[in-house]
């Protein structure tokens, strides 16, 4: 399909011919000499660039050290020139209409070419601001039309991007309902031209005015925290396209400067970029036809004669309220507060029985996370009410969940960095999010509005959520890998409805009423929350917030949904106790083969700190020695991933933890069983023989460079402060908590040798590994002609002539019963 579309948007010209890296016939028939020639032709100074940054101690010494090794190359005199290729326009529009079996979902894509713009002066940088409040406008007005009544599409997009060196892109791209391309299409064609004759209000700029400030006031602040990557890849791009690197501060400075003189008319004028009478191509996706080429015709036809008679009428703005929150809630009070000095954090317990735990870091100047969990979560509901309550966010988040539909609240929160999201797992429900130090207040506003608000389902807002729902279940069903992933978690985990995918016929069962008291009771009892905060905070602001917010939260005269750690179920799986290998054949468009290899785990419980510890080291070990056999011994695969999944035990204090550890890589279907062998020779060599001192170097060091980067960052430690109160070690003394944590890891790491590495891998995975595992591997489904083959041709000698006579009537058979149901399609269509 991508193919298919480049040739259309590049015709005539050489991009449509090939991409400009080149073809893989060339890979594979090229002569030594012919890349020699190459590289003497293309290879020089004049064409490359070396770029370092970092933190380096000695900036000039880094440059003394690029001189020494660069200063004495000799240019060439006279370097061939590099040729620029042309995209010719053209007047009409071009038109695709591709079905493919596979296709996610229904699709449409309006994209627009146009000359890429150089920015060299201010007045360009000015055209750029402009540019991106344009897309900020327009992309607001299609998400509010995909949450009105009966949307023409689930969601809608648009943006520009560099397609290649002269030519970039404005593109439109949507997602639709089935048989819904057409109506997609004219909503989208019908908004562009709606800004063309009308314009955007004085509001919805201000609204983008306020988002592109928020942006680069926080990039200023913390512009002294920029990744080397990002410096870097600024450089790169001067050298290369020779976009200009301006820095932060003058950008910052640019913003202030322009933003407040750049016009709603100023910015609909870019609408003009999306006309359909000039170098437009328009394609649409369908995994089963419905829409061809002249139906896509006849829309943009239509359209274009109602902008012409004027009879396409201005936008109706929704009405915003001013605050979050109407009323102001009582501040709550602390009742408790400890200090955790080894850690740096504060813990409140406040008057609502909300426990809160803040730490201040410096890591950056303009980041403030937090996340806040309950336990108990859908693991506690009996299966006949599962795939209701599951569906509780879905629905809750169509309504508002914070009390504004979420159209009405991005308006809202437009400029303002402040997101909450919301989720309901196994053990636990919880809420998370992430702001700046000056939205904080807004972002516990939303905290509050969480709690206080009472969703009620509405007719339109069920139906809206329950064709999204159902596009992507089909969705998933038409994706070969579906039915390879679910067939492993049946093998793995049984027939458990807590694994089982949802199905059409589930979503029918949902009772939406049921989903949203179920997602209203998870949110309504404070004193069952703990909340960690991290970040940038300055406690003497932060605190009145939280006791604003967070301790206004009222506590019901009974308690909801309280469960005690110790008495959570665990979820229902039991992994094979003998060996298990199966193919999954599924249609493809194009031949791929997944593996997955997968063994059980049991961790006990009075060795519980040190072996998750070891259970991450051992993946990754691994990870790495598997890689090395299959890719780097046997040239077979590109990559491979170990993956650990402990997830499915009660977090209780007692009892072992199960789960498992899963291979994962992609190969040449011919070879799928045997790199299969393979893998499981080597994780058998490494519980016989052990990994050698290099390999448990190699581990330790990565998983040493990945905890000193991580002490650097806030997500870091929320994970790690989180995961102290949810330990099973937890208790009611976090800091304890984090340091035995700790100290399971430094005992882990000093005592990690090839011999206690090997015996951890004898311990952890069944061993011998061969005697307990399973393996699914997804193939090609095979055509009934190539099965009738090779049936034929596995028939012994002395029975053939008969045999073969039998299947050639067979094989005729399906020949005419597939023509008869092509005719009928046909007769149809």
């Amino acid at each position: 399909m991508q193919d298919a579309h480049w040739v259309l948007m590049m015709e005539g010209s050489k991009y449509a011919d090939r991409l400009p890296i080149g073809l893989e016939k060339v890979i594979r028939t090229v002569s030594p000499n012919i890349v020699k020639q190459f590289y003497k032709k293309w290879y020089h100074l004049q064409n490359m660039a070396l770029i370092a940054v970092g933190d380096f101690p000695d900036t000039q010494s880094v440059v003394e050290l690029i001189k020494t090794h660069f200063e004495d190359k000799i240019p060439v005199l006279d370097p061939p020139f590099i040729p620029r290729f042309t995209v010719p326009s053209h007047a009409e529009s071009r038109f695709s209409s591709l079905v493919e079996s596979e296709a996610a979902g229904s699709a449409v894509m309006i994209s627009c070419k146009v000359p890429v713009d150089e920015l060299k002066t201010v007045k360009d940088y000015r055209h750029l601001l402009a540019e991106s409040m344009f897309f900020h406008a327009l992309n607001q007005r299609f998400f509010k039309l995909s949450r009105k009544k009966d949307p023409p599409y689930f969601s809608c997009s648009a943006a520009a991007d560099v397609l290649v060196r002269p030519t970039k892109a404005y593109i439109m791209t949507s997602a639709c309902k089935q048989k819904g391309t057409t109506i997609a299409l004219e909503s989208m064609l019908i908004e562009v031209a709606r800004v063309r004759m009308h314009g955007f209000s004085e509001r919805e700029i201000s609204i983008s005015r306020a988002l592109l400030m928020s942006e680069i006031e926080s990039a200023y602040l913390e512009r002294d925290q920029m990744q080397s990557t990002n410096l870097r890849d600024e450089y790169i791009q001067h050298f290369l396209r020779n976009e200009p690197v301006v820095g932060i501060e003058y950008e910052a400075q640019l913003h202030k400067t322009l933003l407040p003189y750049i016009s709603a008319s100023e910015v609909s004028k870019y609408s003009e970029n999306f006309r359909t009478s000039c170098n437009c191509v328009i394609k649409t996706i369908e995994p089963q036809a419905a829409a061809t080429v002249d139906d896509l015709r006849t829309v943009v036809s239509r359209v274009n004669s109602f902008e012409e008679e004027g009879s396409i009428s201005p936008w109706d703005d929704e009405s915003i309220p001013e605050e979050i929150v109407s009323v102001e809630p009582n501040p709550g009070h602390v009742v408790q507060q400890f200090e955790y000095s080894s850690i740096g954090a504060t813990e409140l317990i406040l008057s609502n029985g909300m426990r809160v735990c803040y730490k201040c870091t410096d890591f950056f100047d303009d980041q403030v996370l937090f996340t806040g969990f309950s336990y108990g979560g859908l693991s506690e509901l009996q299966e006949c009410e599962y795939f209701s309550c599951s569906m509780g966010p879905t629905i809750a988040g169509e309504i508002g969940v914070f009390g504004h539909r979420p159209s009405v609240l991005s308006d809202m929160l437009a400029g303002k960095r402040a997101e909450v999201g919301t989720s309901l797992g196994a053990y636990m429900r919880s809420f998370s999010g992430d702001c700046s130090p000056s939205d904080l207040e807004t972002a516990l506003q939303l905290v509050y509005q969480l709690f206080v608000t009472n969703l009620e389902p509405g007719e339109e807002d069920v139906k809206i959520v329950m064709q999204m729902a159902e596009e992507s279940v089909r969705a998933q069903e038409r994706d070969p890998y579906t039915a390879f992933a679910n067939r492993v978690r049946e093998i793995n985990y049984g027939n458990s409805y807590f694994f089982r995918p949802i199905k059409i016929g589930d979503l029918r069962k949902v009772d939406p009423f049921r989903a949203c008291e179920y997602f209203n009771n998870c949110f309504k009892d404070p004193s069952t929350f703990t909340v960690v905060i991290v970040g940038n905070i300055d406690p003497a602001i932060a605190c009145p917030l939280i006791l604003q917010y967070l301790g206004g939260i009222p506590r019901p005269p009974k308690p909801i949904l309280s469960f005690k750690r110790d008495e959570l179920k665990g979820l229902p799986f039991t992994f094979p106790s003998t060996v298990i290998r199966e193919i999954v054949r599924s249609p493809m468009v194009e031949a791929q083969c997944s593996v997955q290899l997968c063994f059980p785990v049991e961790l006990k419980n009075e060795n519980m700190m040190e072996d998750v510890h070891l259970t991450g080291l051992i993946s990754k070990l691994l990870e790495t020695k598997i890689l090395q056999v299959l890719r780097f011994k046997h040239g077979q695969i590109y990559s491979a991933g170990v993956s650990v999944f402990l997830g499915g035990n009660r977090p209780s204090r007692v009892g072992n933890i199960r789960g498992d550890i899963s291979v994962n890589f992609s190969c040449d279907p011919e070879i799928s069983s045997t790199l299969v062998n393979l893998a499981l020779d080597e994780i058998l060599r490494l519980q016989e023989e052990g990994p050698s001192d290099d390999d448990v170097s190699t581990i330790l060091e990565i998983e040493q460079r990945a905890h000193e980067n991580g002490l650097q960052e806030n997500y870091y430690w929320l994970e790690r402060i989180l995961r102290s109160y949810q330990s099973r070690i937890y208790s009611d003394d976090v800091g304890a908590s984090f340091q035995i944590q700790d100290e399971g890891r430094s005992r882990v790491r000093s005592t990690l040798t090839p011999l206690t590495a090997q015996s951890a891998l004898q311990r952890i995975i069944p061993f011998p590994c061969k005697n307990q595992y399973t393996v699914v591997i997804l193939m090609p489904q095979s055509s009934r002609f190539k099965m009738l083959k090779s049936f034929i041709s596995s028939i012994p000698v002395p029975y053939s002539r008969d045999a073969k006579i039998l299947a050639g009537i067979g094989a005729i058979t399906v020949l005419v019963f597939s023509l008869w149901r092509y005719s009928q399609r046909a007769a149809k269509s």
